[in-house]
């Protein structure tokens, strides 16, 4: 009897310490779960809407857990404070400026506290201090925008509905281009002349880089007026030549148009010869004047000449004169030969013809 009762007891012992290592096990993981037994600080946060959130709920950063939730409780007239456990050792990750939102871990799962981190130039957060909550939409806020996308939705499906009824009918550029064959055999003759275009281009490029091949030639006239400074110096020369030649030539019309202008000013003389009537007639009058007056003294000179008191001076001379001539055809030797003999004086002093026999003078 003894011996039953002592294994009783030490079955019951057994398992009252199999209980109380498995009873402190599960308080342990439940607290490491719940982060119980690490050191924290609290933050708080202000929510219009925290969505089904709970007290124990899970706190991330960077996809990490860092704390639980620890109070919910209304602020104010319509809001939700929210008290954050979060370990202290995510302080330096979380900035003043950080956002918190409510989210949900996964599709269906439980909901979260999701802290998204701060700017580099915002300091720490301390313990208990408030966070801004980051705006959220709600469930009636999506419900309203995929209720405008599926507005957007049918319009757009009933604008395509319109224009592929109008593509069937034949209507606009595109309908005419599927149901129209001469606008099909149109667009294919284009694309044929397109198509001899481009070879038309490709033989052009091709005939450049021949052409542009022959001018890379080191015996070509390109060739020598880009490497051979002496003939880029005869042309810059002659260029400047005939720059020269064309400022002259400018000179020149400029004298021309100077001298037109002269000749249509009235007042020189020339352009009084040009231009007035009466001037041209007085000078028709002078120079009939002068014919007339140039045969009277014609006339003068041949009554002078047959004057007796100057016949004799006027022979002289004529005998002079045919001696003159005769000295001039004939070479000296043949000077002895011939005899000049005095002709007979005419009227105006010019000498008779010679007939090969001696005249008679009077």
């Amino acid at each position: 009897m003894s011996e039953l009762s002592t294994r009783k007891r030490m079955a019951v012992g057994i398992f009252i310490a199999v209980g109380l290592v498995i009873l402190l096990g599960t308080v342990f993981t439940i607290g490491g779960q719940h982060k119980t037994f690490s050191k924290m600080f609290h933050l708080q946060v202000v929510f219009d809407d925290v969505r089904g959130l709970q007290t124990g709920n899970n706190v991330w950063l960077s996809g990490m857990k860092v704390g639980t939730v620890g109070r919910i409780a209304f602020y104010g007239r319509s809001q939700v404070e929210v008290i954050l456990n979060i370990e202290d050792k995510a302080r330096p990750h979380i900035r003043k400026d950080s956002r918190a939102r409510v989210s949900t871990d996964g599709l269906v799962g439980n909901k979260i506290v999701i802290i998204e981190g701060g700017s580099d130039s915002a300091a720490a957060v301390a313990g208990n201090d408030r966070i801004d909550a980051a705006a959220t939409a709600g469930t009636q806020q999506l419900f309203a925008t995929l209720q405008a996308s599926n507005n957007n939705l049918l319009a757009i499906t009933d604008n395509l509905k319109a224009v592929s009824r109008k593509i069937s009918e034949g209507q606009g550029t595109l309908g005419q281009l599927i149901n129209d064959p001469a606008i099909a055999d149109r667009l294919r003759t284009s694309i044929n002349n397109l198509r001899t275009a481009s070879a038309g281009s490709e033989k052009m490029v091709s005939n450049l880089e021949a052409f542009s091949a022959r001018l890379r030639q080191s015996d070509g006239l390109v060739n020598q007026l880009i490497t051979d400074t002496t003939v880029f110096v005869r042309i810059k020369t002659a260029v400047a030549q005939l720059n020269q030649a064309a400022d002259e030539a400018t000179q020149f019309t400029t004298a021309l148009q100077t001298a037109g202008k002269g000749l249509n000013n009235k007042t020189s003389p020339i352009g009084v010869l040009l231009n007035d009537e009466d001037a041209a007639a007085d000078l028709q009058r002078t120079l009939k004047n002068l014919r007339v007056s140039s045969k009277e003294l014609s006339d003068d000179l041949e009554a002078v000449q047959h004057n007796f008191l100057l016949r004799g001076f006027f022979r002289k001379r004529t005998k002079k004169e045919n001696n003159e001539n005769l000295t001039k055809s004939h070479p000296a030797g043949h000077r002895s030969q011939i005899q000049p003999r005095p002709d007979r004086i005419h009227r105006l002093g010019s000498p008779a013809p010679y007939r090969g026999a001696p005249a008679d003078v009077y």
